[in-house]
């Protein structure tokens, strides 16, 4: 399980109304302590999705390598709908693969930076496939 803290997230920059938010529910902040660790599902429960996503910034522990996976789920849950329209095109795909492989330690930063650089030229591409599309 990941956790922040009260501390964590406010060096982090957390919005103060979810913050507050957080510490009512948590009977706050001198009860609970800025220092206490708080579970992200706990986050997920009292503040939404959207919170207990940006609380991965500001983790107790180093979340990156769980951050990288979480996001190549993510991406793959999208990757159909890129795929049905340009089926040819693997640097989304191989941006994932090679995500993956860089959190487990099997790829390089040389090897990660490529294949972003590729993935966002796909991304480029597709938009402006778009736009040509709707001029």
């Amino acid at each position: 399980m990941l956790y922040t803290t009260g501390r964590l997230a406010r060096e982090a920059g957390a919005c103060e109304s979810r913050y507050k938010k957080m510490a009512k529910y948590l009977g706050g902040v001198r009860k609970y302590g800025l220092n206490t660790p708080v579970a992200l599902d706990k986050i997920l429960e009292v503040c939404g999705f959207d919170d207990a996503l940006w609380v991965l910034r500001c983790t107790t522990e180093n979340s990156d390598r769980f951050n990288r996976l979480l996001a190549c789920r993510f991406a793959e849950e999208v990757l159909p709908i890129y795929e049905k329209e340009y089926p040819k095109d693997k640097r989304p795909r191989r941006a994932i693969e090679v995500t993956r492989l860089y959190a487990n330690g099997r790829a390089t930063d040389k090897e990660l930076a490529a294949a972003w650089a590729a993935a966002w030229a796909a991304a480029r591409d597709a938009a402006r496939a778009a736009r040509a599309a709707w001029a």
